[in-house]
């Protein structure tokens, strides 16, 4: 059973949960995700980056191994989100790993809808590259939106026949832009954090004129093959469940070595939550374990 703690953080969470098909109030969305910044952990440090023209930051941890990186995608829906909303969630990571994170700043949709967010994952990795880090020393992780955008850039990247990083992390992605799986219905009602029945306001205003099944927008869509190792954490509670449990079945048919880890009770993206309840930092030790031996810890 999960702790008293994350209980009444879930319960706060679900009290301010809006049900609704109706447009994205995309100013008071924004707003709400800014008001839960933290700032950094007092052993890690920030420093603005220009990634080839994507703003972003990077995160250093006191205990930094050199030439290690995690270039992260914060959620959001495609629509918010930011360095400052997610940087409780990526100083915990950079800390917990050792890792350098940095954390990327991609255009954000309506302005900015499908490819952008994509381009801008792409041209952050390739930066990571040309300034000297070695991609078998480099992951790519990312939550909600986040995650999806690690699973587009990784096929993106292959495509390209740019070499990929050697492992990436997804926090309870969205890969499935026609909302077809079982746990959107199954969990509407249990689902304490994400509506079904605003998911595709959200969509619109990511996918502009793009196809609902461009592979690039909707990952499950793609082709898997040649991905690197993952890790999936997704909550049972999810309405986003069977985005995961789909997508780890077809990259293991593909050939990929995927670890899917589901917690039981969890709600979406319960590690950005890390100082507030146990499981939370559980999440976050369980990434960088799984990092440790794939990127030389």
């Amino acid at each position: 059973m999960a702790s008293p703690e994350y209980h009444r953080i879930r319960d706060i969470i679900a009290s301010r949960l809006v049900q609704s098909d109706r447009p994205v109030n995309v100013e008071k969305f924004r707003a709400n995700q800014e008001a839960t910044a933290r700032d950094l952990p007092s052993l890690v440090v920030g420093t603005s980056i220009n990634a080839a023209g994507v703003p972003a930051e990077m995160q250093t941890p006191s205990e930094a191994v050199d030439n290690t990186l995690i270039v992260y995608f914060h959620g959001g829906g495609y629509v918010g989100g930011s360095i400052a909303s997610h940087r409780n969630l990526t100083g915990h990571l950079a800390m917990q790993s050792k890792c350098r994170v940095l954390s990327v700043e991609y255009r954000l949709a309506p302005e900015h809808p499908h490819p952008a967010p994509v381009n801008d994952a792409v041209t952050s990795y390739k930066w990571a590259l040309d300034a000297g880090y070695d991609p078998r020393k480099i992951a790519l992780a990312g939550d909600s939106a986040g995650g999806g955008l690690v699973a587009a850039c990784l096929v993106a990247l292959r495509d390209q026949q740019i070499e990929l990083p050697a492992a990436a992390i997804m926090i309870s992605p969205w890969l499935d832009m026609s909302s077809t799986g079982e746990s959107m219905v199954t969990n509407e009602e249990r689902d304490s954090s994400i509506s079904a029945r605003s998911m595709p306001r959200m969509r619109e205003l990511f996918l502009g004129e793009a196809s609902i099944d461009d592979p690039l927008a909707s990952p499950l869509e793609a082709n898997l093959e040649g991905l690197p190792p993952l890790l999936i954490q997704v909550g049972d509670e999810e309405v986003l469940l069977s985005d995961s449990e789909r997508f780890a079945e077809k990259a293991i048919a593909a050939g990929v070595d995927v670890d899917l880890r589901v917690w039981p009770e969890m709600f979406h993206v319960w590690p950005a939550c890390v100082g507030l309840f146990q499981e939370a930092a559980d999440a976050i030790d369980e990434m960088a374990e799984f990092l440790g031996p794939r990127i030389g810890l």
